[in-house]
């Protein structure tokens, strides 16, 4: 007597759940920050990059922008975010509308809060060139986002509103500044780095 080892109601049923299953696997995540919707994975450069953390940075009590940092494998600490190697992602999302000559300002200042006068100076050329970028865009509302990207052998690459700015930035050190905005000693906000760390849920 032969038994049967799946009845067809059974592989039925399977084949479903593998059916939907499939879709939903495919499927990427997403992080919500005051109605900004992050993905928990993207593309750059041809890499697959996962969303390290994400958070909020906040002035006194009102929101102005979610900030989120991709990079190819998790990092707990700057030092691991700074060496990181491969294509690396800040994105960031207005949540007020701000002035773009006072945020490039801003920027400015906490590139050079978190590093020595030396370093500093040999960045000058790219920290004005940066300044007058935001400075021609002259007002960022609600909604707009910013990338900045690195990319192995080709620099910064900086995306406003969906266009790239100009020629990359092609020192290493830049990037590494632009990120000690948030994950530098002096950080832009203390919360919005742990966040950017994993450290705190968004």
């Amino acid at each position: 007597m032969k038994h049967k080892l799946f009845s067809p109601s059974l592989v039925g049923s399977v084949a479903l759940c593998a059916a939907l299953l499939v879709p939903a696997l495919g499927q990427a995540a997403t992080v919500d920050l005051s109605g900004v919707k992050l993905e928990d994975r993207v593309t750059v450069a041809g890499q697959p990059l996962l969303l390290n953390g994400a958070g909020i940075r906040y002035k006194a009590v009102f929101k102005v922008y979610t900030a989120g940092l991709y990079l190819g494998q998790k990092a707990e600490t700057p030092e691991a975010v700074l060496t990181a190697t491969g294509p690396r992602r800040m994105t960031i999302t207005m949540l007020r509308d701000i002035d773009s000559a006072e945020l490039g300002k801003l920027f400015s200042r906490g590139m050079e809060d978190n590093m020595d006068r030396a370093a500093f100076s040999k960045l000058i050329p790219g920290v004005l060139r940066m300044s007058q970028v935001f400075s021609d865009h002259k007002k960022l509302v609600a909604g707009d986002t910013f990338l900045i990207d690195w990319v192995p052998g080709t620099g910064t690459v900086l995306t406003i509103k969906g266009k790239v700015e100009g020629e990359p930035f092609k020192e290493p050190e830049f990037f590494n500044a632009l990120m000690r905005i948030w994950l530098g000693p002096k950080p832009a906000d203390w919360q919005l780095k742990d966040a950017l760390l994993g450290k705190a849920k968004p």
